[in-house]
């Protein structure tokens, strides 16, 4: 263990402010890196159909409701951005080791909604952002970090925690802390099938449309990155395949989300765990199942998603509560 290693002044370091911005042409974006390339898939409909999210002059447009994930990483701009400047702070952090950003993978991740994203945000966005834990494993180090969405006007619109696992990083400290508390995760019922499964057939440039959104790290891209980490060559995104996870999610409790003019599924909170690496052209299933209510017409759901071929979870841990619009649930 390095002399400076301290995680008891990583937990709760202010890592600043980060100005973000995105514009119509972001959303379409991020929006098509998430849909399938092949006709194989099953999404409840035709998705080139599903103009609120392909078409910005559909009356209902709207950006799939976890863009926000990407903001960390996209920041202000539309440019290419090095992937390492971008996490280069992480090394900054009080107590915290300077180690190799392409040693990195995503552990887990969630996001609570405030207020709707616009399609547009215009200047004056931000995500105010802190280091919420460290845990010190012998399978390595994970750092957990808050960043909290705020409008112009200081609105809280999203908060976002994000779990980073550098692989082979340990310290040897088994030193644990966490100072916020996370959205629960959710294990799907033993006893009945799932309420609602849809299968997605990613294409082999299905990382290198999605890293378009703003993540640039070469691990998508470089198949030696990959090989060098043990991974046996490029992966997909975490974000994408949970992106994609999402289109499920909202699909199960309205058919017709997307469809043109409709008024669409509003997620409230979505939390899971990344549990196995997903390969570019790997066909995925998403499992939904309704494991609850809360509020006024709001559905507590439990998912996961597996790889179809090697029957490996990509997702495990999914818990999301969503509202359709209008009454349309079908769950």
């Amino acid at each position: 263990m390095a002399p400076s290693v301290d995680f008891s002044k990583s937990v709760g370091f202010d890592l600043g402010d980060q100005p973000v911005s995105w514009q119509k042409r972001d959303c379409l974006l991020y929006n098509v890196s998430l849909y399938p390339f092949s006709a194989s898939s099953t999404s409840g409909g035709k998705p080139e159909e599903e103009l609120n999210y392909l078409y910005e002059k559909s009356k209902a447009f709207r950006v799939i409701p976890s863009y926000p994930l990407v903001l960390p990483l996209k920041g202000a701009t539309s440019e290419v951005n090095d992937f390492a400047q971008m996490v280069a702070g992480r090394g900054a952090v009080d107590g915290f080791p300077a180690l190799d950003p392409n040693t990195i993978v995503h552990a887990e991740q969630s996001l609570e909604l405030h207020a709707p994203i616009p399609t547009s945000s215009g200047d004056g966005w931000k995500l105010q952002k802190r280091v919420s834990a460290v845990h010190d494993k012998k399978s390595g180090l994970i750092m957990e970090t808050e960043a909290k969405l705020v409008d112009p006007s200081g609105k809280l619109v999203a908060t976002m925690i994000g779990s980073s696992f550098y692989r082979g990083g340990g310290q040897g400290t088994n030193f644990s802390k966490s100072i916020v508390s996370k959205p629960p995760t959710a294990s799907p019922p033993k006893d009945r099938s799932p309420d609602y499964s849809q299968t997605t057939q990613t294409s082999g440039l299905q990382a290198v449309l999605y890293r378009l959104s703003g993540d640039y790290n070469p691990l998508h891209i470089d198949p030696s990155i990959g090989s060098r980490g043990g991974l046996g060559g490029v992966i997909l995104h975490g974000l994408c395949s949970y992106g994609i996870a999402m289109r499920a999610i909202l699909k199960s409790l309205d058919p017709q989300d997307g469809l043109a003019d409709e008024s669409g599924v509003e997620l409230k909170s979505v939390s899971a765990r990344f549990t196995s690496p997903v390969k570019p052209g790997d066909e995925l299933r998403t499992d939904v199942w309704v494991i609850g209510e809360e509020g006024q017409g709001e559905k507590v759901l439990a998912f996961e998603q597996t790889v179809v071929a090697t029957g490996k979870k990509s997702l495990g841990g999914g818990r999301a509560v969503v509202k359709a619009g209008k009454g349309k649930s079908k769950l």
